[in-house]
């Protein structure tokens, strides 16, 4: 099978082609990515000699290009490819609306147009809104997106339903949990903290820090995948969860403990808009039909992540001294100061 990535220089785009390429010695993957700020070769160095790897840097806005890849024997498309930080969507929503709507448009034009076999959305529960105390979303859970982020990654996933509908593009959906483990871009929370404590900087905590979310270890994600791409069902949508639902407070409890730091790091600063309070997956569909189950409980994969940010300091050092620091200054110390 030869699968076109989309944004597989990512955090879980480069997961997922590491898992392939070492799982299937016939697969041929072509990596699809703008190496935006979050974007790094670094991050598959040690397949990118791989004779059945190939990385294009390209915009999936560009459509002569996707054209070009897609009519060369691409049989399966999985999309990941998009801007996925909250709070980067609510200073900046346009390139939000054109990267994660636009782009994807223009992936299912070319799919439709080369006729491929498979194509996944890969998307996110954050499309569900905010859930209560109690209760899970389930696929058919409506969607009432809250940020920039969410409503683009929504409207993203209507547009791949409406292709399956209208055109009967062979498309399938999946709307993940939050993930965490090697090679996560250090602006989300979990490389966020571990890395700001490894420094001794401190660990800026929204509002209470009571918010909740499921946390799934990347290659649980990438298993899951890898069983949507060959045995799911179009026009079906999974959701992939991991069972570990827990509070910002209690991550940053057990980052601190792991890495023999004092909680005095801990910083509440000023909450950001329209902050999800809990997001919860009933993911028994995957779990029945795919018979597929997150297999790292989640002490043992923040441990191996935080071990793996212990011993790859140099990868996001280079990071962190870069632009990422800049958004960092302007953003996180702003909210602290106002």
């Amino acid at each position: 099978m030869k699968i076109l990535i989309t944004g597989g220089a990512g955090f879980i785009g480069s997961n997922f082609i590491r898992y392939i390429l070492s799982k299937y010695s016939d697969y041929h993957i072509v990596n699809l990515d703008k190496l935006t700020y979050a974007g790094n070769l670094d991050n598959l160095s040690d397949v990118e000699d791989h004779p059945n790897y190939r990385f294009v840097k390209g915009d999936i806005c560009d459509i002569d290009l996707v054209n070009r890849i897609v009519k060369d024997g691409i049989q399966a498309m999985v999309h990941f490819a998009a801007e996925s930080h909250v709070d980067r969507s609510i200073y900046d929503p346009a390139i939000f609306v054109k990267t994660n709507v636009l782009g994807t448009q223009i992936l299912l034009e070319s799919a439709l147009k080369f006729k491929i076999d498979r194509f996944i959305q890969v998307s996110t529960d954050e499309v569900y809104g905010s859930m209560g105390k109690e209760g899970s979303f389930t696929e058919s859970s409506p969607l009432l997106p809250n940020s920039p982020y969410s409503a683009s990654k929504a409207s993203a996933d209507l547009l791949v339903r409406s292709y399956f509908e209208t055109f009967r593009l062979p498309a399938t959906i999946t709307r993940c949990t939050n993930n965490y483990g090697p090679y996560q871009f250090p602006e989300k929370l979990i490389p966020f903290f571990i890395t700001n404590a490894l420094q001794d900087l401190p660990l800026p905590v929204y509002g209470d820090g009571l918010y909740v979310r499921d946390w799934i270890y990347v290659e649980d994600h990438c298993k899951a995948l890898d069983a949507v791409l060959h045995q799911g069902k179009v026009g079906e949508i999974y959701n992939i969860g991991g069972g570990n639902e827990r509070t910002n407070l209690e991550i940053t409890d057990l980052i601190l403990r792991k890495l023999s730091k004092p909680k005095s790091l801990v910083k509440h600063v000023k909450d950001r808009p329209a902050h999800d309070r809990r997001y919860s997956l009933d993911f028994s569909k995957i779990k029945a039909d795919l018979d597929w189950k997150p297999d790292t409980p989640f002490e043992e994969g923040i441990s191996k992540t935080a071990d793996w940010y212990v011993t790859h300091q140099g990868w996001w050092q280079k990071i962190k001294t870069g632009e990422y620091l800049k958004y960092y200054e302007k953003h996180y110390l702003r909210r602290e100061s106002s």
